[in-house]
């Protein structure tokens, strides 16, 4: 189960960055993309494109993330705080995620047969898909982002066991824990 160090570190450093993400910590970006350029390669490895391309996406976004996160008004507060979605914004929520979901199953799908014969399409998109809709709303500060990161850690853990990758499901457990503290957490924050 513990053969892959990188897999291991990644994994760590995820964790850390997660834990980051629920105290509001601009350290989730820094640390995060350690944790996000290992998976790419690890996703590449196993077959999973969508998970890939997700790590890529993660890693521009954490860098959009990291800027968002520390701007400042003239008086040296932080702009950005954590809030709720309204109705407009969870529709564009949804819109997002189900254009994200359509493009990655049907590009993945696609690309099965001559890169990735190992891909399950539907479950690497459903996972991919909800991550892509939880980053971007992360990078907004938005509580609704908890739920998309509660869902790509039910679709993930047996996305991963399933390829083999333990140390990885077991991660995503750890990562969905911690997602609903976060929930919780933010949601307090909110509320102030």
């Amino acid at each position: 189960m513990w053969e892959n160090p990188l897999e291991i570190i990644a994994a760590l450093a995820g964790i850390i960055s997660v834990w980051f993400s629920k105290k509001e910590s601009v350290w989730v970006y820094p640390v995060g993309l350690v944790n996000t350029l290992i998976y790419i390669w690890i996703s590449l490895d196993a077959h999973l494109a969508g998970e890939a391309t997700v790590n890529l996406y993660y890693s521009a976004m954490s860098l959009y993330g990291w800027q968002q996160w520390t701007r400042r008004n003239p008086q040296q507060q932080v702009i950005l705080q954590i809030t709720f979605s309204n109705r407009q914004m969870v529709v564009r929520q949804l819109t997002f995620f189900l254009s994200c979901f359509v493009i990655l199953f049907f590009s993945i799908q696609y690309l099965k047969a001559s890169f990735f014969e190992g891909a399950i399409p539907w479950a690497d998109a459903l996972a991919a898909a909800t991550a892509f809709t939880g980053m971007w709303l992360m990078t907004r500060k938005k509580v609704e982002s908890w739920y998309w990161w509660i869902a790509t850690n039910l679709c993930s853990i047996p996305l991963y066991y399933v390829k083999e990758l333990k140390v990885t499901s077991l991660y995503y457990l750890v990562l969905l824990v911690l997602a609903i503290a976060g929930l919780n957490e933010w949601k307090k924050r909110a509320r102030t």
